[in-house]
């Protein structure tokens, strides 16, 4: 099958764009194009993103999903996605969220770095990842799908903007030199019943690895992260519904917790 050309790349954007103004999910992209490259799947991103800021939106950051077994083994693949954080997703903990406005959302919690310089380079060190974060905090990601269900592969993930649909931040604070990041226990309640565990450790072993993962993916296109952005490093337990009447609560021992209320 013939690769995908710029105008089915731009169709695709906006009819992806119109799926989620008007509420009404789409078919899959990969049941009308089996074998859609990732690499088409996140020049559609793009176009999205493109769209998005010409409309008057900003990048704020990026998000690193399928980083945890958990969530690759929920979601049918095996390696990790990105999506790019616009600031209109971006909302702070205490935050009301009308379950109406999204089609199938979902709820995770994770680590989020903000970044107190660049990183960028085809693999950068461990140690250079952690010593470009200036702050962190818990973050509750809202994802979504705006296909007809959540029956998608990696593809059309990328393509639905890596199926990010809010973001959640608790108080941001300064990374501590000292803090183990990888044994850092997130515990996720839901109207003060708690529903699930992770460690830091879920997320690709590391939770900066994410970020060299993502510092990795993005220099293959020529870019790189960059200071000041807030950076979602995945999910440390599988995705868990998210309904309206409810609060999601998210708590660990070193870090402010973050919380959202669903209407």
């Amino acid at each position: 099958m013939d690769e995908p050309d710029d105008r089915w790349i731009a169709v695709t954007a906006a009819t992806l764009l119109a799926a989620e103004h008007e509420n009404v999910p789409i078919e899959a992209l990969t049941r009308r194009w089996p074998g859609l490259r990732l690499e088409t799947a996140y020049r559609v991103q793009a176009a999205i993103v493109a769209r998005c800021v010409a409309a008057g939106a900003r990048v704020v950051g990026h998000k690193v999903g399928a980083t945890s077994k958990a969530v690759q083994e929920q979601a049918g693949i095996d390696e990790p996605d990105s999506g790019v954080l616009l600031d209109h997703r971006v909302l702070h903990t205490g935050s009301t969220l009308h379950r109406s406005t999204l089609m199938q959302p979902r709820v995770e919690a994770e680590l989020a770095f903000r970044l107190g310089s660049d990183l960028s380079g085809a693999g950068p060190a461990l140690e250079e990842a952690r010593a470009a974060v200036k702050e962190m905090s818990l973050a509750l990601e809202v994802i979504d799908t705006r296909f007809t269900d959540w029956q998608i592969t990696i593809a059309d993930s990328i393509a639905d903007s890596a199926s990010c649909a809010r973001v959640v931040t608790g108080p941001m604070v300064p990374l501590d030199a000292d803090m183990d990041l990888a044994a850092e226990p997130l515990v996720v309640s839901v109207n003060g019943t708690a529903v699930a565990t992770g460690e830091g450790r879920a997320v690709l072993g590391d939770p900066l690895r994410a970020l060299v993962w993502l510092a990795g993916r993005l220099h293959r296109f020529g870019n790189g992260l960059r200071a000041g952005q807030l950076v979602l490093t995945g999910a440390v337990h599988a995705s868990l519904p998210l309904e309206a009447g409810s609060t999601v609560h998210a708590r660990s021992p070193h870090l402010p917790p973050v919380e959202l209320h669903v209407h």
